[in-house]
């Protein structure tokens, strides 16, 4: 077995440690764009022809969308805690094209309609970037690309493949360094279009405010309580008042879904992510990056990295850890072995930065389902309907899954209601004392693969078999 160019070329002990000295344990996004006052919990029994559970980015679309195609219908959100304050503000804020987490995945799931997906996608991108830009949303939107990068030969090879020249651009070892200075970097894949950058925080608090703005009501601090549905309509309830609708939309996420028979199609697996203090310009000018792509390397356990607006490196990934249980605690954000690998990853991304320090230290969950991108469901006679496993890329995805709710609420049928991934569910997780073994021995052999140029061995082609593939 090999080793990675993490391992061969670690940073010094006493440069990580520096690093993290003064960080603090919160997401930048939400600390650097702090909201007001919270909005009143639900304390009453109402009615409305809408009710939506949950407050992040794909609840928030729903209402607003909603509202958008019918202004004068009566649209609710039921917020747990405060809207964004989950996995909508602490993401990295790569805004994606993909509905499929990738191209690789989405042949291999959907051949039959792969293109009609990265088609749909791509506009569903555009009508984003139309909508921050109609609505004046200051969210710092940026499309300006990202860059796949081999930090082995072995990728290089693989990106060189995979280059179309259009939207896929093949730039050697000399060209990417020209672009982005790491020693690390092999070769890259530059999508020009596919990606843009946006602050999370700021899109959850713009959203939120157009729905206000549009009509919607918000009760924050409400969490549900049950679900329950009669022959006229369904009835969600808090601890202290209760939403009775004739359409319900599902916006939960990573947390347990209200349906039961969905409770093991999501497993929630916790990300790490570092954020550095803002580079001078002479520490910019070592590392170039003038074109401020987003950037992701190439192997299973991979890195994500972006700039914000005040030039400070967002490094996110490579440690995905799911917790026996499943269980979703405060005390699972704070881990101090995947914080200092986080940080040596990236002295040995960008050596020429030491002396540089992390402000601030933070973990997301993610909505991990078995096929790596988002699922639907819906229940009681079509009048409730459930979207959630984006497992990672789901900003620009949660307003695809916004859609296609409303519109199976509303009983149409579109284009989007006909597609197989939408009508199609991905196998369940099995359950505990299973599950937490399963995820360790997959971690296992993606690390394995990652020592081993890439191949993949029996267990992860048995895992692809079955359709539980985990691709990225």
């Amino acid at each position: 077995m090999g080793s990675t160019v993490f391992e061969r070329n670690p940073a010094p002990a006493s440069v990580v440690e520096h690093s993290l000295a003064k960080t603090e344990l919160a997401p930048f996004w939400t600390s650097d764009a702090p909201r007001g006052k919270a909005l009143p919990a639900l304390s009453a029994a109402l009615t409305a022809d809408l009710v939506i559970v949950g407050g992040g980015y794909t609840g928030l679309w729903t209402a607003l969308l909603a509202k958008q195609r019918d202004s004068s219908q009566r649209v609710i959100v039921l917020e747990a805690k405060t809207c964004g304050w989950a996995a909508s503000g602490r993401n990295g804020g790569f805004v994606e094209a993909t509905l499929t987490h990738g191209e690789s995945n989405g042949r291999t799931r959907f051949p039959n309609e792969y293109d009609q997906l990265d088609a749909m996608g791509l506009a569903n991108l555009d009508e984003i970037q139309a909508t921050v830009t109609k609505m004046k949303w200051k969210v710092d939107f940026e499309r300006n690309g990202s860059f796949a990068v081999a930090t082995e030969d072995y990728q290089a090879k693989d990106l060189e493949h995979e280059a179309d020249g259009e939207r896929g651009i093949f730039l050697s070892k000399e060209e990417i360094q020209k672009k982005v200075s790491s020693p690390t970097y092999q070769a890259a894949l530059f999508e020009p279009v596919d990606t843009a950058l946006v602050h999370p925080a700021k899109l959850a608090n713009e959203l939120m405010q157009s729905c206000l703005d549009a009509g919607v009501e918000i009760f924050e601090n409400s969490p549900v309580t049950d679900l329950n549905a009669d022959s006229d309509a369904v009835t969600v309830a808090t601890k202290k008042g209760s939403v009775r609708a004739s359409r319900v939309a599902l916006a939960t996420n990573a947390f347990p879904s209200l349906l039961k028979r969905y409770q093991l199609h999501t497993v929630p697996v916790y990300d790490y992510v570092l954020m550095t203090e803002p580079l001078s310009t002479a520490q910019m000018k070592s590392i170039g990056w003038n074109g401020r792509e987003g950037i992701a390397d190439c192997a299973n356990q991979f890195h994500y990295y972006r700039l914000s607006a005040d030039n400070r490196i967002l490094f996110g990934g490579y440690d995905a850890i799911y917790h026996y249980g499943g269980k979703i605690r405060s005390a699972y954000d704070d881990r101090p072995e995947s914080f200092r690998k986080l940080a040596s990853h990236f002295f040995t991304t960008f050596p020429q930065l030491e002396g540089v320090q992390f402000t601030h230290r933070w973990a997301g969950v993610i909505d991990t389902s078995s096929r790596f991108s988002a699922f639907f469901a819906t229940a009681h006679q079509g009048r409730v309907s459930y979207a959630a496993g984006f497992t990672g890329l789901g900003v620009a995805a949660t307003r695809f899954a916004a859609n296609v709710m409303l519109d199976q609420l509303t009983g149409l049928d579109t284009e989007r209601t006909r597609l197989e991934m939408v009508r199609k569910m991905p196998l369940p997780f099995p359950p505990e004392p299973f599950t937490y073994p399963s995820v360790q021995v997959t971690r296992f052999a993606l690390d394995r693969a990652d020592h081993n140029d890439g191949k993949r061995g029996l267990f992860l082609k048995t895992l692809d078999a079955v359709g539980l593939g985990f691709d990225s």
